[in-house]
C-alpha cells in the first residue's frame, strides 16, 4: 500500500496538462483541421500515454521483484515450477503440498544452510529478474509509452512534413483573416439583406396584381441583381460599422490576392490529402500490430517465476519469485488493449471518411443557395480537402471563405477602393473635348469604374480604355448627356436598368478588342445607336471568316467603322444596309476578296476601303447609286481605267485615291462631271491628263507628292477651285492659266523646282496660305503683296525671301 501511494505522489508530479501540450498541435489555429475524430484520438493518446508513465513510476518506484529459495530439488530442474506456491490457498494446505510430490524424482531438500543475508537476496532478485522474468512484464510500461509517442507523432506528421506544413500554415491564416475580416461581414449582410429583398418583392408581387411582363421584367432585375451583386449604395441610416474605410478595403484587398496566390499553388497537388491518408493508414497498421502481439504476450505476465540460480552462490538450485506488480501490469495490459482498439476503430473510421466520399473536389452549392452568389468556384486537390477538414470544424468556416473566393465579392471590394481613390473632384478635373467636340471623361488602366463617375452629369462621352472588370451599374441613368461611349480593351457588364438607359440615350459607341468573342452581347440591343466604330480580330478562327451577330436591332445605325483583318464584307452588315449611310473598313493589310456584300447598301453615301489590297476599283461600288464620297486610301491601285464606271454614282462628289501606285489617270476622268474632291496623292503619277480639269465643279485637287514635272494650262477651267495643292513633285514652272482661278484659297507647291513665282499672282485675291518652301526661287513679285487675304502667317517660304520684299510690300503682308 505504501509502494502504491509512492506510485501515485511520483505520477502527481507530472501536472495531466503537460501531457495534453505535449499530445495536441503547439498552434491552436490549427485545431480548424482537426475533425472530431482526431481530437478523440488525441484524448485516447494522453489517456493511454498515462497509461505508460504509471507503469513506469510503478518501475522506478517500487521493488520489482522478491525471490525465495526452493526447498525442492532434483536432477531435472525444470519439473519444479513452482507449482506448490501456486497451488497455495487453492482448497489445499501448505503441509498438503509438501506430502503429495509432484513426481517421484522430486525431492524435499535437508540439512542446507537457509539463513541467507540480504545482500544475497538482493543479488537474486536482481539476477531472476533478469534472468526469469519474461521482457513483455518488464518492458510493458515502456512500450506502451514508445507506441503512443509514435502515435503521436504520426497524428501530426503532416504538421511537421516540410512539404505540407507551410500550405497548412498558411491555409490555416488565411482562413482565420477571411473569418475576421470585416468586409466578410459586410456581403454576408448586404447577402442578407438582398434576399430579403428579394422576398419582399416576391410577396409583394403575390398580392398586388400587375401586367404580366412588369412582372418578369421585375423578376429578370431581381435575379441579374443577385447574380451580379449590383452596386447599390447603402442608405443613410444604416450604421457606420457596415461602411468599409480605406484601411479595412486594403487588407481586403491583400486578402483576396493571398487566397489568389494560394489557390494557384495548393489546387494542382494532392500532397496534403496523400500525406493525411498515409499517416492514418500507418497507425491502422501499428494499431493491428500492437493488438497482435499484445493479446499473445500479455499471458506471460506471470505472478510467480521459477528462476535457477547457480547453487554455488547460495547453496539453492531453484527459487520462487514473486513479480510484484505482474497482477497490476496484466490488468493495464488489457485496458492499453482496450484503448488501442478504440484508437483502431476511430482510425478505421478515418479511412472510410477518406477513401468512401470525394474529397478531392469541394463544391459551394449550398453557399451559392445562401448567398445567390453562382461565381463561387468549387476547389480540387488539396485546397479541397483542407476545406472539408474545415467544414467538419464549423460549416461556418467554408461560408465566410467564400467570400473571398467570388470574382463578384472581389470587384464589389475592388469597387469600395476605387471609390475612395477617385473621388467626384478628382475625375472632374480629367475632362476635356474630344475631336467629335465632345466633353470626354477619359479613365485608363484603372481596377474598375469608380460610381463617383456618375455623379458628373455634365459628361457627354466615356472613355474606358484598359480598364479591368468593369460593371456599368443603374447609376449610370444620373448622366443625362451621356451620347458616346468608347470601350478600348475593356471588358464590360452591363446590369439591366443601365442596359435599358443605353439603349434609348447612347449614339455613338467605339470597341476595341481582341476577337469576335470579347465583343459584349449587349451591344446588339442598343436601338437607338447612330454610330457603331469596330476595332479588332473578327476572324472564326474555324471557318476564318468575320463573324458578327445579327446587327437587325440597330434600327437607328447610319454609320459603321470596322478595323480589323477581313477576307470579306461580314454577312450581318446587311442586317443594316437600308439605313446605313457611312461604311468605313480599315483592313490593316489584309485583302478582301469579296465585295458581294456591298451591293445591299443601296443608300449608302460614304465608302472607305482602306487598307484593304486592293488592285482595282470592285465592281460592286459601281451599283452605290447614292454614293457620294469614296475613299481607297492605302491599296495597291496601279491603274483606275474602270474609273469611268464611277460615273453611274451621279452623286459622287468626292473621291480619294492617294496612297497607291497609281501611273497615270484615264482622260476619261472628265466623265464625273459632279465632282468637289479629288486626292490622287501619294503615287507614282508623271503627268496630269487635260480632261481632269473638265471636271469643272472640282474644288479641291491634290496631286502632292507625285513625279509631276508640268501643270496642263487647262488648269484654268476650273474657276471653282479652292484648294490646289501639288507640293513634293517636280515642277519647273507653273502655267499662267492657274492665276485665273480666283477662287483659289490655298496655293501648296512647295518642294518642286521652281525658280520664278508669276506677278500674276495677285489676281489671286481670295489666297489665304501660300506655301513655296523648297523651291528655286530667289525672289519674290512685289504685286505678292496685293493679295488681300494673304499674310506673313499664310506665306510659307523661306526667311531670307521675305526680307528681299520692298518695306511696304512687307507692310501690306503684316497688315492683312
Amino acid at each position: 500500500m505504501t509502494c502504491f501511494l509512492c506510485a501515485n505522489a511520483a505520477l502527481s508530479m507530472i501536472p495531466v496538462g503537460e501531457f495534453k501540450n505535449f499530445a495536441t498541435e503547439q498552434n491552436p489555429q490549427f485545431r480548424v483541421l482537426k475533425p472530431w475524430w482526431d481530437v478523440f484520438t488525441e484524448y485516447l493518446c494522453i489517456t493511454m500515454l498515462m497509461i505508460g508513465v504509471f507503469g513506469c513510476t510503478l518501475q522506478l518506484t517500487q521493488d520489482k521483484i522478491s525471490c525465495l529459495p526452493s526447498h525442492l530439488s532434483s536432477p531435472t530442474p525444470n519439473a519444479i515450477d513452482c507449482s506448490h506456491i501456486r497451488g497455495y490457498g487453492e482448497n489445499e494446505t501448505w503441509e498438503h503440498t509438501l506430502v503429495k510430490p509432484v513426481s517421484p524424482i522430486i525431492r524435499e531438500v535437508y540439512g542446507r544452510k537457509n539463513n541467507l543475508d540480504i545482500h544475497q537476496y538482493v543479488f537474486v532478485n536482481h539476477y531472476c529478474y533478469e534472468r526469469a522474468v519474461h521482457w513483455y512484464g518488464k518492458y510493458f510500461p515502456y512500450l506502451v509509452v514508445i507506441h503512443t509517442m509514435i502515435f503521436m507523432v504520426v497524428s501530426s506528421f503532416w504538421f511537421k512534413f516540410p512539404g505540407t506544413s507551410s500550405k497548412i500554415e498558411l491555409f490555416v491564416t488565411i482562413l482565420g483573416k477571411c473569418f475576421n475580416s470585416p468586409w466578410t461581414t459586410r456581403a454576408l449582410n448586404e447577402v442578407s439583406e438582398e434576399r430579403s429583398e428579394e422576398k419582399l418583392v416576391t410577396l409583394r408581387r403575390n398580392t398586388i396584381s400587375k401586367p404580366a411582363a412588369a412582372v418578369e421584367e421585375e423578376t429578370v432585375g431581381l435575379l441579374r441583381s443577385s447574380s451580379v451583386k449590383s452596386e447599390k449604395k447603402p442608405p443613410e441610416s444604416q450604421s457606420s460599422a457596415s461602411v468599409l474605410d480605406r484601411k479595412e478595403g486594403e487588407q481586403a484587398k491583400a486578402l483576396f490576392e493571398m487566397v489568389k496566390k494560394f489557390r494557384t499553388h495548393v489546387e494542382e497537388a494532392d500532397l496534403l490529402y496523400v500525406m493525411y491518408v498515409l499517416q492514418t493508414s500507418f497507425k491502422v497498421f501499428q494499431v493491428v500490430l500492437i493488438i497482435i502481439y499484445s493479446a499473445v504476450l500479455v499471458p506471460n505476465i506471470e505472478i510467480v517465476v521459477r528462476c535457477l540460480v547457480p547453487p554455488e552462490l547460495t547453496g539453492f538450485d531453484i527459487y520462487c519469485c514473486n513479480h510484484n506488480k505482474a497482477h497490476l501490469f496484466s490488468k493495464l495490459a488489457y485496458c492499453y488493449i482496450c484503448f488501442v482498439g478504440v484508437y483502431g476503430c476511430m482510425c478505421i473510421y478515418t479511412l472510410y471518411w477518406l477513401l468512401h466520399r470525394s474529397l478531392k473536389e469541394y463544391s459551394f452549392e449550398q453557399v451559392r443557395l445562401e448567398t445567390g452568389v453562382d461565381d463561387i468556384p468549387d476547389m480540387k486537390n488539396d485546397f479541397a480537402f483542407l476545406l472539408h477538414l474545415s467544414d467538419q470544424y464549423d460549416a461556418l468556416y467554408a461560408k465566410r471563405f467564400a467570400v473571398f473566393l467570388s470574382e463578384v465579392s472581389e470587384s464589389r471590394l475592388r469597387q469600395v477602393n476605387l471609390n475612395h481613390e477617385w473621388t467626384t473632384k478628382k475625375l472632374r478635373a480629367r475632362l476635356s473635348k474630344n475631336p467629335n467636340d465632345r466633353l470626354e471623361l477619359h479613365l485608363f488602366m484603372l481596377p474598375g469604374l469608380p460610381d463617383t463617375a456618375y455623379e458628373l452629369p455634365e459628361v457627354e462621352s466615356l472613355k474606358l480604355e484598359l480598364l479591368s472588370n468593369v460593371t456599368i451599374s443603374s447609376g449610370i441613368v444620373k448622366l443625362n448627356s451621356l451620347q458616346e461611349l468608347a470601350l478600348i480593351h475593356c471588358h464590360t457588364k452591363v446590369q439591366l436598368a443601365a442596359m435599358t438607359y443605353l439603349k434609348d440615350r447612347l449614339k455613338v459607341l467605339h470597341l476595341t478588342f481582341e476577337s469576335a468573342e470579347q465583343v459584349p452581347s449587349w451591344m446588339y440591343t442598343l436601338q437607338s445607336l447612330e454610330e457603331l466604330h469596330l476595332s479588332g480580330s473578327l476572324t472564326n478562327e474555324v471557318s476564318r471568316s468575320p463573324t458578327l451577330e445579327s446587327l437587325r436591332d440597330l434600327k437607328a445605325l447610319r454609320v459603321l467603322t470596322i478595323r480589323s483583318n477581313l477576307n470579306k464584307i461580314p454577312t450581318s452588315v446587311g442586317d443594316v444596309a437600308l439605313q446605313l449611310q457611312k461604311l468605313c473598313i480599315y483592313n490593316e493589310g489584309g485583302k478582301i476578296q469579296a465585295f458581294s456584300g456591298l451591293k445591299k447598301l443601296t443608300n449608302l453615301a460614304s465608302l472607305e476601303l482602306l487598307g484593304c489590297m486592293l488592285e482595282r476599283i470592285p465592281s460592286a461600288v459601281f451599283s452605290l447609286v447614292n454614293l457620294q464620297e469614296l475613299d481607297l486610301k492605302d491599296n495597291k491601285l496601279t491603274t483606275v481605267e474602270e474609273i469611268l464606271s464611277l460615273q453611274h454614282c451621279r452623286r459622287l462628289v468626292t473621291l480619294r485615291l492617294w496612297y497607291n501606285s497609281i501611273s497615270y489617270i484615264p482622260e476619261h476622268i472628265s466623265k464625273l462631271q459632279f465632282l468637289e474632291t479629288f486626292d490622287v496623292s501619294w503615287n507614282k503619277l508623271q503627268k496630269l491628263p487635260s480632261r481632269l480639269f473638265y471636271c469643272t465643279k472640282l474644288k479641291h485637287l491634290d496631286v502632292s507628292h507625285n513625279q509631276i514635272t508640268s501643270l496642263p494650262p487647262e488648269v484654268g477651267i476650273l474657276q471653282g477651285l479652292q484648294f490646289f495643292s501639288a507640293a513634293f513633285n517636280s515642277l519647273e514652272i507653273l502655267p499662267e492659266e492657274m492665276f485665273s482661278c480666283k477662287k483659289l484659297k490655298t496655293l501648296v507647291l512647295g518642294n518642286n523646282r521652281l525658280s520664278f513665282l508669276s506677278p500674276r499672282i495677285s489676281n489671286l485675291t481670295m489666297l489665304v496660305r501660300l506655301d513655296l518652301k523648297g523651291n528655286r526661287i530667289d525672289s519674290l513679285p512685289d504685286e505678292i503683296g496685293d493679295c488681300p487675304s494673304l499674310n506673313l502667317g499664310g506665306l510659307v517660304v523661306e526667311d531670307n525671301l521675305v526680307d528681299l520684299l520692298p518695306p511696304h510690300v512687307q507692310t501690306k503682308l503684316t497688315s492683312s
